[in-house]
This record gives structure tokens, sequence and C-alpha cells, in this order.
């Protein structure tokens, strides 16, 4: 990590609050890097993060530590926080194209209960990279409307043992093998997939740990572990 936009995309990919980050002007710090890590090879974020101001932002801190100025520390230092904040932010924006920005909507909305109570509270299940793989699924189904294809996408991105099986010669229905023990959180993460992704004619058929049987696929047919269709 050399940038502060870096940084922001690290911490809330990991769930940090960024109100939790204090941003401080390094002491001691290299003119070719932004961001003074002890270790170079950090990859964690700290909750205090020692910055080179100069680095791209010399116009505006150039006189903000003069180092023959002792006065007021506290209060320029807390504007140092401030102001690296906001500059962390403009970075990460101008770093997204239009179709992030939508994501971001979508996502948003989620959380604020538009698309539902149960939505909102199983969304909370998911990690950030998660929730963001379901939003962009979400934004291409608005614009291609292919509804299992982007089920079956995003159910192999959440659990990747899964497999999804189409039988639609007598009925629309989709058997949809997990391959994992059946879970209380896992199977809300499933249900909000299902409810966001599966269209309304399809029947469904769920299969936990053993999968049903298929001749002549072996690992199906496993004595003691196979599933009745």
């Amino acid at each position: 990590m050399n940038y502060i936009w870096d940084l922001i995309i690290r911490a809330k990919r990991n769930g940090m609050d960024m109100r939790e980050v204090t941003f401080v002007p390094a002491r001691v710090y290299s003119p070719y890097m932004e961001i003074s890590h002890t270790d170079l090879n950090a990859s964690s974020v700290e909750g205090f993060i020692e910055i080179n101001p100069y680095y791209r932002f010399f116009d505006i801190f150039r006189d903000l530590f003069d180092i023959n100025n002792e006065e007021q520390l506290e209060l320029r230092q807390a504007l140092f926080d401030l102001v690296i904040h906001f500059l962390a932010d403009m970075d990460l924006m101008q770093g997204m194209n239009k179709r992030e920005y939508y994501i971001r909507f979508i996502l948003k909305d989620m959380h604020s209960g538009i698309y539902g109570d149960r939505v909102r509270r199983r969304l909370a299940l998911f990690e950030q990279e998660e929730q963001e793989v379901i939003a962009c699924n979400m934004l291409r189904l608005y614009d291609t409307g292919e509804a299992v294809h982007l089920l079956r996408n995003t159910l192999v991105r959440m659990f990747p043992r899964s497999i999804l099986y189409a039988n639609c010669e007598e009925k629309d229905e989709l058997l949809l093998y997990i391959g994992q023990v059946e879970q209380a959180e896992a199977k809300e993460k499933l249900e909000l997939i299902l409810e966001l992704f599966l269209p309304v004619r399809f029947d469904t058929e769920i299969y936990w740990q053993h999968h049903f049987g298929i001749l002549d696929v072996d690992y199906t047919m496993t004595q003691d572990g196979i599933a009745l269709y």
C-alpha cells in the first residue's frame, strides 16, 4: 500500500469504520512514498496512519507543519486528519466509473431497506466483496434479464462447491447442490440469493451436503451419501 485510496479500499473490505482511522504527518518518511509503514510489506490497516503529505499534496500542506512553528499543534493535527480524510474520499471517487456508482447505489438501497427488511438483514451476513458481487449481478440482471445465469454465477461465487441443474422437460425446476453442511447462516445467505435472482416460474430442490445420485458419476453414488430426488 502506497496511496491513501489503496488503504481506504482495504479498510472497507475488512469492514473497518474509517472514523476509527486517524491520519498523522509522518515524523520520518521516504520522499518516494505517501504512506509511511514501519514494515514495507504491511497489508493490514492500523488505527493511526502516518502520511507523507508532501508526496502528492505539497501545495496544500507546505506551510502547515513548518518545523519552526510550534503553535497550536493539536489544532493543526486535527485539521490535517480532516483534510486527509477528505482527500482520500476524493481519491476513491476519481477511480470509479459510472457502473461502480450504480453498484454503490444498489448496495445503499439494499442496506436502507428499499429491497425489504429480509434483504437488508441477510445482506449483512456477506463480506464486503461478496456484497459487491451481488450488487454487480443485480445490475447485470437489470441490463440483461438473464436471471438463471446470474443465479448460477452468484451461487458459485458464494458457495464454490455448488452446482445448479435445470430440469425443464416436464416442468420448470432447478436443482441446487450446495456442497456443504446445512447451517443457519449459510441457509440465510442462500435465501437471499434465491429471493433476488430466482425467476418466479421455477420450483427448487435444495441439496446441501449429499448429492442426488447420477448414474456413471461416481462421486454422486457414494454409499450412505446419496440424497433422494
